[in-house]
């Protein structure tokens, strides 16, 4: 019975053992598991973080280029409300010239310096230097100038 009970020792001796070996290879096989998915992980946290410095990277110079359009633009509504404010001055002025020249004092005038005309119970008197026209006659050239003398 010795024998026989050794036999079933050793026999479940060696039922343990063969246990063992499975358990540790069962454990290697989850530890490499283990081992790939911490990989895995690590690749797939390594790849986002750089997603998100890219994005991060992205971000930062597009703000910079809205400020920096932002600032060119304010200038350009400064100049544009200088120029606006120029013209409006420039068309009351112009307006009020209109109104100076359509009125029957300033078209007199303008009739009596231009036209050399005069105006009732005044009379007329017109000078003429011949300095100015010789400066007239030497600016004429042609062919008419010696028909008209």
């Amino acid at each position: 019975m010795d024998n026989d009970n050794n036999k079933k020792y050793k026999s479940k001796r060696k039922k343990p053992s063969s246990k063992v070996t499975n358990l540790e290879a069962v454990r290697q096989k989850a530890k490499a598991k283990s081992e790939q998915h911490n990989k895995k992980s690590n690749f797939y946290y390594s790849f986002l973080t750089i997603v998100l410095l890219i994005c991060l990277v992205q971000i930062g110079f597009s703000a910079l280029l809205n400020i920096s359009k932002t600032i060119s633009y304010q200038r350009k509504v400064v100049q544009i409300k200088q120029i606006r404010d120029e013209a409006e001055k420039k068309n009351k002025r112009l307006k009020q010239e209109i109104k100076d020249f359509s009125s029957v004092k300033s078209l007199e005038a303008i009739a009596r310096n231009n036209l050399k005309m005069a105006g009732e119970d005044e009379v007329l008197i017109l000078i003429n230097d011949n300095k100015e026209e010789e400066n007239i006659n030497k600016k004429k050239k042609g062919i008419f100038n010696n028909v008209n003398r």
